[in-house]
C-alpha cells in the first residue's frame, strides 16, 4: 500500500451542531507515502456539504510543503464558528505525519 491514514484533533467551539455529537472535531486525512500529498480528506463536521468543502479545499497538497497554505486557506474560505478548529486539527493532523516520517 503507498499510502498512510492519519486522524489530527481539536476541541469544537461551544454552541455548534456537531458539539452535539463530538467534543473534539477531526480530520482524517489518507496520504501518499511517497510525496505526501492529501489523496483524500474527511471531518466531523455536522453537515455533508462543509465535510464535501474540507475535501475539495484539502485535497492535492502536499504536508511536504508545510502547514501554512492549507492553514490560510480554510481560515481564508470557511467563514463557519469552526474555522479555529478546524486549522488546530489541520495542524495537529501534519504534527502527526511529521512524527511518522520519522519512524
Amino acid at each position: 500500500m503507498n499510502t498512510v491514514f492519519i486522524a489530527g484533533h481539536a476541541r469544537l467551539p461551544s454552541g455548534m451542531a456537531a458539539r452535539n455529537l463530538y467534543e473534539t472535531l477531526t480530520i482524517t486525512a489518507e496520504i501518499d507515502k511517497k510525496y505526501g500529498v492529501i489523496i483524500t480528506a474527511n471531518c466531523t463536521l455536522a453537515t455533508a456539504h462543509g465535510r464535501d468543502f474540507i475535501q475539495q479545499l484539502l485535497r492535492g497538497y502536499s504536508l511536504e510543503d508545510g502547514i501554512e497554505k492549507p492553514t490560510e486557506d480554510i481560515t481564508k474560505h470557511y467563514l463557519g464558528k469552526a474555522s479555529n478548529a478546524l486549522a488546530s486539527a489541520l495542524k495537529d493532523l501534519h504534527k502527526q505525519y511529521e512524527i511518522h516520517k520519522i519512524n
